[in-house]
C-alpha cells in the first residue's frame, strides 16, 4: 500500500469535481482528481455536449428542409447516422483532449479508478491510498428507471440513445422533462414517429405553465405527439418492437422506448456512511456552504439535493475551493441558476414561476408580462416563434425570467442579472438592445412592465 498526501482530494472529475480542482489549484492548493472514466463526466462524454451537438445536427437537418421559405435551393437527402456520430464524437474528443490539458497544466494530479472514501477520510484507489487534509465528494448522476422497468434491449436510457447507430422510425420517450423533449426533438428533425409519456399534467413540468404549454402547441405543430397525466404501467418487448402500456390501459408500440425519468446520485457503496457521511435519499445532506457533517468533508454537484446541472456542478466546484482556500464566495440558491432546455423551441428560465411567486408573496402582489416573439424581427427572421414572460413584484424587483423559442438560451444571462440583482423593470427600460436582435423581446417585457412598452399594445 502507497500512501500519497495532497491539499484537497477530489472524488470524481466531473463537471463539479474538475472545477473545484482547478480552482483549487489556482489557489495554490495541490490536488488530486480521482476519476474512474474520463475527467469530464457525464456533462462532457455523455450529457451536455454530445446531446448539444445532436440537436445542432437536428437544427441543420431543418433548416436544409426549410431552405426554399428563404429563397435557397437545397435538399435534404436524408440522416447519415455515422456521419452525425463522427461529428458528436470529434467535438466531445476535441473538448476532452482541451481539459485533459488544462488539466496538467495546473498541476492536478489525474488518479484513474473508482475511489472508496474510508472512515479516517482518506480516499482509497486499488492498494493506494490519498489522503488530504480535505475531501471534495463529486461522484455524479446515474440515468434512473422505474421498478420493474428494466434497462436493456430496445429499452434505453440517455447514454445508450446517444450510442445507437440507426435513426429509428418509431420511438417512445417516458418523461417528459429536459432530457425527454430533447432527445423527441432530435428524432423528430431526423424524421422519427415521436411520443412523449409523462404522467404529469405537462411537459417540462417545472417550469412557469405558460412555457409549458407554448411547447406543447410548437411540439404539436412539430407532430411530436404525447400523453400526458396517466402513469406508466409496464412494458414488454420483443426482437422487433416495444409496447408500453399505461395505467388507463392505453397502449403504444415502437421500436425503442426511451427512459428518462431523471437521474440519481452515484454514492452506494462508495464508503460514505461508513465513514460518516449523512445520506437522504441517496443524495448527500449538506449545509448551505457545501459541508457535510464530517469536517474536512464536502460534497458538490448531482449528488446534492438541488437542480442537477453541470453549470450548478462548477458553481459548486468554485465555492468549495475558495472556502477551503479561506475564502468567502456568494452562495447562490437554486432558484438563481439559469435552466435551459435544448429543444426547438428553446425553454429558458430563471427565478420564479408566476405560480410559485403567487405562493410566496400573494396574488395582488405580483404581476407579469408576457411578450409573444412574433412582434420580434429577428425571430422573424430566424423563424421561430415563441414568448418572454417576466414576473415581477409590483412596485418592486424583477422575480422570475422565462422564455420560449429557437436559441432564447442565449438570452438567459440577462435574465439572470435581473433577478440576482434584484432589478426593478424601471432600471432596466432604460437600457438598450441591439436591434435587431431577440434581446429586444426581453427589453419589450421589461418596459411594459414598466409602465411604457414600445412595440406592444
Amino acid at each position: 500500500m502507497t500512501t500519497h498526501t495532497f491539499d484537497i482530494v477530489v472524488l470524481g472529475g466531473g463537471s463539479g469535481g474538475y472545477a473545484a480542482a482547478l480552482r483549487a489549484s489556482e489557489l495554490g492548493k495541490s490536488v488530486a482528481l480521482i476519476e474512474k472514466d474520463k475527467v469530464g463526466g457525464t456533462c462532457l462524454h455523455r450529457g451536455c455536449i454530445p446531446t448539444k451537438a445532436l440537436l445542432h445536427a437536428a437544427e441543420v437537418a431543418e433548416h436544409v428542409r426549410d431552405a426554399a421559405h428563404v429563397g435557397i435551393s437545397a435538399t435534404l437527402d436524408g440522416i447519415d447516422p455515422a456521419g452525425v456520430r463522427a461529428y458528436r464524437e470529434g467535438i466531445v474528443a476535441k473538448k476532452f483532449k482541451g481539459l485533459e490539458g488544462l488539466v496538467k497544466a495546473r498541476g492536478i494530479t489525474t488518479v484513474a479508478g473508482t475511489g472508496r472514501l474510508n472512515t479516517d477520510r482518506s480516499v482509497s484507489v486499488g492498494d493506494d491510498v490519498y489522503v488530504g487534509s480535505d475531501v471534495v465528494l463529486a461522484t455524479g448522476s446515474y440515468s434512473r428507471t422505474l421498478p420493474g422497468l428494466e434497462i436493456g434491449g430496445r429499452v434505453l436510457t440517455s447514454e445508450q440513445a446517444l450510442a445507437l447507430d440507426v435513426i429509428p422510425e418509431r420511438v417512445l420517450i417516458l418523461g417528459g422533462g429536459v432530457i425527454g423533449v430533447e432527445f423527441a426533438s432530435v428524432w423528430r428533425s431526423f424524421g422519427a414517429e415521436v411520443t412523449i409519456i409523462e404522467a404529469l399534467p405537462h411537459l417540462v413540468p417545472n417550469e412557469d405553465i405558460a412555457l409549458s404549454k407554448g411547447l406543447e402547441r410548437a411540439f404539436r405543430r412539430r407532430g411530436i405527439q404525447y400523453s400526458l397525466g396517466i402513469r406508466f404501467a409496464s412494458a414488454v418487448q420483443d426482437d422487433d418492437s416495444v409496447t408500453v402500456t399505461l395505467e388507463d390501459g392505453k397502449e403504444f408500440t415502437a421500436d425503442y422506448l426511451l427512459v428518462a425519468v431523471g437521474r440519481g446520485p452515484v454514492t452506494a457503496d462508495l464508503g460514505f456512511e461508513e465513514a460518516g457521511v449523512a445520506l437522504d435519499r441517496g443524495f448527500v445532506t449538506v449545509d448551505q456552504d457545501l459541508r457535510t457533517g464530517v469536517p474536512g468533508v464536502w460534497a458538490v454537484g448531482d449528488i446534492v439535493p438541488g437542480l442537477q446541472l453541470a453549470h450548478r456542478g462548477f458553481q459548486q466546484g468554485i465555492a468549495v475551493a475558495e472556502r477551503i482556500a479561506g475564502l468567502s464566495p456568494v452562495n447562490i440558491p437554486d432558484s438563481q441558476i439559469p435552466k435551459v432546455t435544448y429543444s426547438s423551441p428553446e425553454v429558458a428560465s430563471v427565478g420564479l414561476s408566476e405560480e410559485s411567486a403567487v405562493a410566496a408573496h400573494g396574488a395582488d402582489a405580483v404581476a407579469s408580462y408576457e411578450y409573444n416573439l412574433a412582434g420580434n424581427g429577428k425571430s422573424e427572421i430566424i423563424g421561430t416563434g415563441g414568448l418572454v414572460k417576466v414576473v415581477r413584484l409590483k412596485d418592486g424587483p424583477v422575480l422570475g425570467v422565462h422564455l420560449l423559442g429557437d436559441r432564447v438560451g442565449e438570452l438567459i444571462t440577462e435574465g439572470q442579472l435581473a433577478v440576482v440583482w434584484e432589478a426593478h423593470p424601471e432600471d432596466i427600460a432604460p437600457l438598450i438592445h441591439a436591434h435587431p436582435t431577440q434581446s429586444e423581446a426581453l427589453g419589450e417585457a421589461f418596459l411594459a412592465l414598466a409602465g411604457k412598452p414600445l412595440h406592444a399594445l
